[in-house]
């Protein structure tokens, strides 16, 4: 039987279009002239992603950060990671060398990733080559992205077709034999048609020992004007990711060990990831006229990521030898994805509203399969410090815990939204989002089967006030939920299967002002709790509750855009304090810090041209101590890292830009996995790119 809130937006979608097809005039839409990134620096004055409407950022309720192709391109970004460190409030994590992993508000998630809105959930390092912008929505975001987004969530938006001509090319080399190019072309072929052609391949080393990386990717897409008032978009990637698993060094008496930044531990040939990606988008977008539009999106995506490691664990109490460990996981998943959004525009009891409803169908079929590395038969073995290594006969094989599974899980979700205009100083957004969830979850191992369904309400509320066209001040409350499959639908068990999704509660507060009309400045306080987690009952081993687990209070700011003309800005602050509130283990007690979550972190670009050939740029990044896990026993210290940039403009076409990475040779450690798992940070890196525009 369909749910009822299913069958109430089908039915107002319905009924909005038959009143339209009866009694709404032809329109004929004026044309639009569409303004780029180029032509405001690094500012960006709106996104579709955060309310599934056009909505200016100053007019959204909801902290939110977009990194524009022109920043991409100042930096030299290729990945998420890149993004992420200029971002407040979200942290990188290792996330084991194998795949991309984000600290927003204190929650941690490999899952929360989107391509053009929808779900790319799978665990590899996604690249920026044929990405037009990155959006980065913090806080609860359940109403428009369905399950996971607890702490926030990241929107890639992709390079499309559209009927602007595109011969643009780059290529980079670097330090430790990085090696990379691209393109980006683009044609019309003719006034209905238009193609796009995105492409990349990167052969590179590392300043780690043994530890490389080999990628390429293609992205063609096509657009179609199908009519005065539609359009479709196609699109196809493939994209492959072969590198080193690299989960960087053990810690000792609380700190990082003391070693060459360079140093591998366990063994860099037996510990290599592989992931593929195969994927193809449907975009269908029709104005009915009278304010009524409607869009569909359709993603079927075929995922295979294969990761084995060998390394390290504790370091012993005299300093000596380091444990090594190993294991291999296999996973396979075939998502496919359809999203129909409806926004209707309409003046009601004297009031504007702007409505959003519509439906998501989803389908993910996923298999895992994880292998244990046994050394001599043990599952470990002992390596000195001064050659951290084994010569061990190493077997991979299934021990009695290891995965052999098959799930599949399905998604049917409504929502609807109003933003309502009460007046030009005040306005709200309210919405509902009705999900049903369901995982089929089958064991290989011992042929047990599995089963649940969660059919959670996720709601969204915001008030704006506006004392002038260019300031807003928000407030806003979302709930988001984690199904007990967890953000990668593998963690399910016979002993956490009858229990509710976990509950993400986010209470914001904030400020908007739009200094300029390519300057923006934005601040909000903020609170995340997190509630339902499973722990063990410490009066009895045998049963287990319900706690409420965590909370993050946080304060965040943010500017970005051009500060005067040829002087380019992005900068960020943020306090975060985040701390377990119950004991959920032996090594996670009340009190404690989360993980990955510095107390202060701060970053600054500034990008200066100083004539019509030259320019310059400078960054500061500042990350304050963590901890690498909820045990709170091994500290990453805080550091301050400086990049530096210089550009040159050949011509119109040819120009050439020199990217410095920690240019005083900071020692620092990156990121962390584990109190065991701790990368270092790069030493000073140049990277040397040539784009031709033709």
């Amino acid at each position: 039987m369909t749910p009822a809130p299913l069958a109430l937006a089908v039915h107002l979608a319905l009924a909005a279009i038959a009143a339209h097809a009866q009694n709404a005039p032809l329109t004929v839409l004026p044309e639009v002239k569409v303004t780029g990134a180029a032509d405001n620096g690094y500012a960006v004055q709106s996104s579709l992603s955060a309310t599934k409407t056009d909505t200016l950022l100053r007019d959204t309720p909801q902290a939110i950060t977009v990194v524009g192709k022109e920043l991409i391109q100042d930096q030299a970004m290729q990945g998420v990671a890149d993004v992420i460190r200029y971002v407040p409030g979200v942290v990188t994590a290792q996330g084991e060398g194998n795949r991309d992993t984000a600290v927003f508000r204190g929650a941690s998630s490999t899952g929360d990733f989107y391509v053009d809105g929808l779900r790319d959930d799978v665990q590899y390092y996604r690249d920026l080559y044929n990405i037009e912008s990155v959006e980065v929505l913090k806080g609860a975001n359940a109403m428009i992205f369905g399950r996971g987004g607890a702490g926030g969530v990241i929107n890639r938006v992709s390079k499309q077709a559209d009927w602007t001509p595109l011969r643009r090319a780059s290529l980079t080399l670097g330090s430790w034999q990085n090696k990379r190019a691209s393109i980006d072309l683009g044609q019309a072929a003719g006034s209905d048609l238009a193609w796009r052609l995105n492409a990349m391949a990167e052969d590179s080393g590392s300043y780690r020992e043994g530890v490389d990386l080999r990628r390429h990717g293609i992205n063609p897409t096509a657009a179609w004007r199908l009519g005065a008032d539609t359009s479709l978009v196609l699109g196809y990637e493939y994209f492959s990711d072969k590198r080193t698993a690299d989960r960087g060094v053990p810690s000792y008496q609380g700190r990082p060990l003391a070693t060459d930044p360079g140093a591998f531990f366990g063994r860099a040939d037996l510990s290599r990831v592989e992931a593929d990606v195969n994927a193809f988008n449907a975009y269908l977008e029709h104005d009915f006229g009278g304010g009524l539009t409607v869009r569909n999106r359709t993603r079927w995506a075929d995922y295979s990521k294969f990761y084995q490691n060998v390394f390290p664990g504790a370091v012993n109490a005299a300093g000596t030898t380091v444990a090594l460990q190993g294991y291999n996981n296999a996973t396979e998943r075939r998502n496919l994805f359809n999203q129909t959004d409806f926004n209707y525009t309409l003046t009601a009891a004297g009031l504007q509203h702007k409505l959003a409803f519509g439906v998501e169908l989803g389908r993910q079929v996923t298999d895992n399969f994880r292998n244990t590395a046994y050394f001599d038969g043990a599952t470990s073995v002992n390596a000195p410090l001064s050659n951290p290594s084994t010569g061990a006969a190493i077997v991979f094989r299934q021990s009695a815990s290891d995965a052999d599974n098959h799930g599949t899980a399905s998604t049917r979700s409504a929502y609807v939204q109003d933003q309502i205009v009460f007046s030009p100083n005040w306005q709200a957004i309210v919405g509902l989002r009705y999900d049903r969830f369901g995982v089929d979850f089958f064991n290989r191992r011992n042929g047990s089967t599995l089963n649940v369904t969660d059919t959670p309400l996720s709601p969204r509320a915001g008030l704006v006030y506006k004392p002038q066209d260019s300031v807003s001040l928000y407030a806003s409350y979302s709930v988001a939920y984690v199904p007990r499959a967890g953000d990668q639908l593998s963690s399910l068990t016979a002993t956490n299967a009858a229990f509710d999704p976990e509950q993400f509660r986010n209470l914001e507060v904030g400020a908007k002002w739009d200094v300029s009309p390519d300057l923006s400045a934005s601040a909000a306080v903020y609170r995340l709790k997190r509630s339902n987690v499973v722990i063990t009952d410490p009066a009895d081993s045998t049963r287990s509750l319900l706690v409420d687990g965590q909370r993050t209070d946080g304060l965040e700011v943010g500017l970005q855009g051009r500060v005067r003309a040829g002087w380019n800005v992005m900068a960020s602050y943020a306090w975060q304090d985040a701390r377990l509130t119950a004991t959920q283990s032996a090594t996670a007690l009340n009190g404690a810090r989360l993980a990955q979550v510095p107390r202060h972190s701060a970053a600054v670009w500034n990008r200066v041209n100083l004539d019509a050939q030259w320019g310059a740029a400078l960054g500061l990044v500042y990350r304050g101590e963590i901890f690498a896990s909820t045990s709170n026993t091994a500290r990453l210290p805080a550091f301050t890292r400086v990049d530096a940039a210089v550009y040159y403009a050949l011509d119109k076409q040819w120009k050439l830009q020199a990217n410095l990475e920690n240019l005083f040779d900071k020692t620092y450690y990156a990121s962390a996995n584990s109190d065991n798992n701790i990368t270092p940070g790069s030493p000073r890196a140049l990277r040397v790119t040539l784009n031709a525009a033709f």
